[in-house]
């Protein structure tokens, strides 16, 4: 009987880059039909200040291959731990290995910040090229659907907007207004459901390894309330434009803020020339943003689920 041959497995390294780049598409190509990921996102996520390479992050390789990698990622409360997990479908085994090594350093992350059980994250294709029996056999459960939306665009069919009586957006070219972003997505998605709070400095980088272009970020202000919204979108996508957070202040929703940013967006975008925009909404979303979205024309393209587990640590 031939034996399925044992994954060497190892830790990242940053010029491991384009080699996990190029297994990300292979399963992006599997499960949406055309691959989504960015040489650029890879080396941001194997360069990120928080994360320990030696310690959070692994290759499985079979014949020389690579067929699963996985890392673990920063969170920002002690017993979150959050990771990404990615296999060929006939390479389960070795998905498995990298599965049990993250959930491990899932523990000691937890207990490192004294917490006392590790709870865990994995976002996941609706149909994925991981084989769910085995998440399903260690513990893990579905606890949120996200709906990946777009919608075309087009110069023609969508200029910029004027902005409704007594509202003004402006841009976050500058630093004050930077920070103004920051605080307003910290307060407006401070409820929602697996949201990682960060500090400025930490949202920054990431901004920065997003490759953000600041004159396409927005804040809206309203007459007598101030800064009450904010949009924040992403160029770098070869796929299409991307809205990373819409957000608006509880006190002023049901104004139509949200949607003029996305409108505004609209416009921006097809004016640079691009042809599609999307962006990823929660499906239990209580704000209405799902049906926000719907109304402005955006659908569906694909589902990702939350996977969530549970783990004790133990002294």
């Amino acid at each position: 009987m031939h034996e399925a041959p044992q994954p060497t497995v190892r830790a990242a390294r940053p010029d491991d880059a384009p080699l996990i780049c190029e297994l990300l598409n292979a399963v992006d190509t599997i499960e949406t039909g055309a691959p989504d990921t960015e040489l650029h996102s890879v080396e941001a996520d194997l360069a990120h200040p928080d994360v320990d390479l030696a310690e959070d992050s692994w290759l499985a390789f079979e014949d020389g291959r690579l067929v699963a990698y996985a890392l673990v990622l920063p969170a920002s409360r002690a017993e979150r731990v959050n990771i990404d997990h990615y296999v060929l479908p006939a390479h389960q085994a070795a998905g498995e290995r990298l599965l049990g090594l993250t959930e491990e350093r899932a523990r000691a992350r937890a207990a490192g910040s004294g917490a006392d059980r590790a709870v865990v994250h994995l976002h996941l294709n609706h149909e994925p090229t991981t084989d769910t029996a085995l998440l399903d056999a260690r513990g893990w459960r579905r606890v949120r659907r996200y709906h990946v939306m777009s919608r075309a665009i087009s110069p023609q069919g969508d200029p910029v907007p004027e902005p409704p009586a007594g509202v003004t957006l402006r841009d976050c070219t500058d630093e004050a207004d930077r920070r103004r972003a920051h605080a307003l997505v910290e307060e407006t998605f401070a409820g929602h459901f697996d949201h990682r709070s960060r500090t400025y400095e930490q949202w920054l980088h990431d901004m920065d390894a997003a490759q953000c272009d600041w004159s396409l970020v927005w804040i809206a202000a309203l007459e007598g309330a101030g800064d009450a919204a904010v949009l924040v979108s992403r160029n770098d996508r070869e796929s299409m434009a991307w809205v990373s957070n819409l957000g608006v202040r509880e006190d002023v929703r049901g104004r139509g803020l949200g949607g003029h940013l996305l409108r505004h967006a609209f416009g921006a975008y097809a004016a640079l020339g691009r042809e599609t925009l999307g962006l990823g909404v929660d499906t239990l979303n209580e704000t209405g943003a799902l049906r926000l979205y719907e109304v402005h024309g955006m659908r569906r393209e694909y589902a990702v689920d939350t996977w969530e587990v549970t783990l004790p640590v133990t002294a």
